[in-house]
Parts: C-alpha cells; structure tokens; sequence
C-alpha cells in the first residue's frame, strides 16, 4: 500500500528546493533583490517557463553556475515529484484512500454491530459465520494483506444482502490502539471478538475494549490455559480456545458421528443458514405472559424451540413443556432458519 507520509514527503521535498533555490539568490544578491523576486526566480527556473529574468543572473558566473546546478537537481526533485504523484493515482492508492474515507463514514452510522480483531484463520471464520446470521461486522487488522482475504467474504455478504445482510466493513490498523477501537464504533458496538495470534495481544483487547464500552459482549480467543482466568477478570464474558475446541470434536467424530455430520451439514448447507439461535424475551414482549404452546413459533416463525432459560446463566430445560409460561429475561433456544429468528426476535 503507498505509504500516506511518502506523498508529504514529496511534497516537502519540493518545498525545500523551492527555499533553498529562493535563499540561494537571496544571499548571492546581498539581500538587495526582494525574496519574493528570488522565489519568483527559482520557480520559473525549475518549471523552466521561460517568462524572462526577473533577476539579472549573466552579470555574475557565479549566480550563472547557482541557476544551472538549481534547474539541474530541481528538475530531477521535479520529475520524482511527478512520477510519485502519478504512481499514486495510476496504482490505485488514490481511490483507496477515497475507499477507506467512505468506509470510515460508514462505520460511523454503524451500531449494535460486531467488531472482529484480528483476521486469520480464526477471525475469517468467525466473521464469515457473523454475516451468515445478519450481523454487522467491522473487521479489524493490522496487515492489508489479511484484509484482502475478506473480499470473497464480502462479495458473498453483498450475495446475501438482497435476503438480509447486513454488510462488512474493513479497518487496517493496530486493534491494541484505543483509536483504533474508537474508529471502529466500539462505544456503539455490541459485542467484540479478540482473535489476534498471541494471548497478550488478546489480553489487552479486552482490558481496552470493557473500559471504552462497559456493557458490551467480548469473546477472547486464547492459547495458554493459564491466561483464562486473566482474559475474564479483564472483561472478557466468554473465551474460547481453538485448541480445547478441536479436540473435542476429534473425540466427537470418534464417539458420535452422525451427530456431529448433522452440525456439519447444517452449519455448512448451502441450501439455507439453518441455526441453532437463541429468541431472548424482553420486557414488553408479545410472548411475555405466555404459555410455549400459546406462542405457535412452529407454525408461525417455523421454529423449533429446543430449550427453555429462565435467565442468563441458569439451568435450561430442554424440550420445555408446551404449559411453561414465558416471562421477560427468559430465553428461548430455537433451531430453525436465521431469517425466521430474526422475525421471532423483532416481537
């Protein structure tokens, strides 16, 4: 990517010759000729305009040997300027530079969104996962590189936005930086992944992410199990290690495999995105005060209600009892299509 302090570079580079030039005549002149004239001079020297001397150089070799090295390494100072600029604009790095502005403005409007730091193996997943359920994903590295691995991600989300997506947005830059966050809506956002490759990076993540925003859901990736209970006293709500996860479902595949290909299937299917999701009921809810049975989520949102939450952390009862009147702060643990959750969660 080209560089936005190479273009000031050039720019300042240019400036210099300019004052250098200006200061050369200045002082060859014995101050007699104003320094706007000496400006004058060396600007028509180095464009090689050809208006005519405002300042008399033939009367002296030396200001005739001054103006000859000054058009000289001027005009090379010149045509890098140029040939820069136009690498700047040819290459791309303009309109990205344009790109990377509308992104930031739309990122801005953004809340309620999910933030994603750090784009490998693992954060690709998960963003991927994110879009399939109509989430709003701002993805967050350091490397372009990573973030050019998200265009397939995100032709697919636009794919999908006809039928309810919500879009991708992409920020290049350190996610240990407090702006960095700032820029990517976190005050905003409801929930934050941490998936960059070491546990300090993670670590920090989260401590920066619950002081800017106290209330929102964080979800640590970690390596070390000695760094578990650090990740939660910093703020994390839930972790997650790749390693723990992957061994498990080896142990699945072993044991139960036609419960895990059913997972698979349903996860992977690219004839629908059937979920396991959860319906929370709020206060004011039009399930509130009802029966499960009452409800007809079956029949009206094409759910399958797999277990019932009295509230966050308590124990469920799975396959509830159609007579389980739903009260606010319950939630409803549903199979069925993302789109028909979405609808059963807007009640």
């Amino acid at each position: 990517m080209f560089p936005r302090n190479r273009v000031a570079g050039v720019a300042a580079l240019v400036f210099l010759v300019i004052l250098i030039g200006s200061l050369g005549y200045y002082i060859l002149f014995f101050g007699q000729e104003s320094f706007l004239k000496c400006v004058y001079m060396t600007v028509i020297s180095l464009t090689t305009v050809g208006y005519g001397e405002v300042i008399d150089v033939s009367r002296r070799p030396v200001t005739v040997i001054y103006t000859m090295v000054l058009i000289i390494s001027g005009m090379g100072v010149l045509v890098y300027a140029a040939s820069s600029l136009t690498a700047f604009i040819v290459e791309g790095h303009f309109t990205g530079l344009l790109r990377r502005k509308h992104m930031q403005s739309q990122i801005n409007k953004l809340s309620g969104h999910c933030i994603v730091c750090g784009v490998g193996e693992t954060g690709l997943r998960v963003i991927d996962e994110l879009l399939k359920n109509l989430n709003q994903v701002v993805a967050v590295d350091i490397n372009p590189q990573r973030l050019s691995l998200l265009e397939n991600v995100a032709c697919s989300a636009e794919r999908r936005a006809g039928s309810g997506g919500e879009g991708l947005f992409f920020l290049e830059g350190d996610a240990t930086d407090d702006q960095i966050l700032e820029s990517a809506g976190i005050v905003k956002a409801s929930g934050l992944v941490a998936a960059l490759p070491t546990d300090k990076e993670n670590l920090y993540i989260t401590m920066s992410a619950r002081m800017l925003n106290p209330t929102m859901r964080i979800v640590s990736k970690f390596v070390d199990v000695g760094i578990e209970p650090k990740l939660r006293k910093a703020g994390a709500n839930s972790v997650v290690s790749p390693t723990l996860i992957g061994g498990l479902r080896i142990a699945s595949e072993m044991i139960r495999p036609s419960a895990v290909d059913f997972l698979d299937k349903m996860i992977r299917s690219a004839r629908g995105t059937l979920r396991i999701e959860e319906v929370p009921v709020k206060e004011g809810s039009k399930l509130a005060g009802k029966k499960l049975g009452e409800c007809n989520l079956p029949q009206k949102y094409d759910l399958m209600v797999l277990a019932v939450e009295p509230s966050r952390g308590a124990p469920m009862e799975f396959n509830p009892n159609p007579e389980v009147t739903l009260e606010a702060g319950m939630v409803l643990v549903v199979m069925g299509e993302v789109h028909d959750v979405k609808r059963a969660r807007e009640i």
